[in-house]
């Protein structure tokens, strides 16, 4: 299977097009079987650059959510005006109440839209735990395993359960990830890797057989990660011989920077316009 990734919403821009930047992730999946759509930003910027970078989202066989949070998800309800009846695909848990604190300062930072509102524009929900194949060839992971002992939360990150208790920090178990079968190896398309790069990547080598992983691309959290954890990282980025490595959203420039002389040539930005093919 041939596909192209083009990253629609993203922190920064990387084209001198008429498209703008956001806090949040989404990107364009081309295959030879159809279009997908892989997160939805946090809406300010979805209709936009989809237009300037000629993506018709109206065109997508299904919609998958990497998690609840809702600068990956505030995007849906303009994606579901366009594109009316479709399939969505994510985790159980996505709809979860979520809190981000630091000091005095909370927000929510869950879907902004309840799931009633976006069924009434035509979403239709798939939810599970297993890894699903959406396409062919296209494939939302499923819950990720925590077998790592250096990947942690987010400490500032609390769920509220269903029963209107505290969770801290939250285990953000709906983070899913994207896996293309391309002609030249695996395209691992990451939301924010909340789960952590190294248990997905192992993850998705148990799920799919020892195939070559060509790509990473998308949010990896490595802002947030200790020295440990980004050194561990660096060692399955090439104990896999990852050929290219995208990085977006919640990597955080210094951290990139260090990934960028680690890699080399097989590292970009995976900014707003950036394209990826497999």
């Amino acid at each position: 299977m041939k596909a192209r990734v083009t990253i629609i919403c993203e922190n920064s821009v990387g084209v001198s097009l008429d498209v703008l930047g956001e806090h949040g992730f989404s990107c364009f999946v081309e295959t030879d079987n159809g279009n997908y759509l892989f997160d939805t930003g946090q809406g300010l910027s979805i209709t936009q650059n989809s237009l300037a970078l000629n993506k018709d989202l109206r065109s997508i066989k299904a919609i998958m959510v990497s998690h609840g949070h809702y600068d990956h998800t505030g995007g849906l309800p303009a994606v579901l005006k366009q594109k009316g009846a479709v399939d969505v695909y994510g985790h159980r848990e996505m709809f979860a109440q979520r809190i981000w604190s630091q000091g005095d300062v909370a927000r929510d930072i869950g879907i902004p839209y309840r799931r009633s509102y976006l069924e009434s524009l035509g979403a239709t929900f798939k939810l599970g735990t297993k890894l699903v194949e959406v396409g062919p060839g296209v494939y939302l992971s499923g819950e990720i395993p925590r077998t790592s002992t250096f990947e942690k939360n987010d400490p500032n990150m609390t769920l509220i359960s269903s029963d209107g208790g505290k969770v801290n920090p939250d285990p953000m178990v709906d983070d899913l990830s994207m896996i293309l079968d391309t002609d030249k190896g695996l395209i691992v398309v990451l939301g924010c890797a909340h789960a952590g790069m190294v248990n997905i990547l192992n993850y998705v080598i148990r799920q799919l057989g020892d195939k070559h992983i060509f790509a990473v691309i998308g949010g990896t959290h490595l802002g947030f990660s200790s020295s440990q954890q980004f050194d561990e990282t660096l060692k399955v980025i090439d104990q896999y011989n990852i050929e290219h490595l995208g990085v977006s959203h919640c990597t955080g420039l210094e951290k990139a920077s260090m990934l960028h002389a680690h890699l080399g040539k097989r590292f970009f930005f995976g900014t707003v316009g950036a394209v990826l093919e497999g």
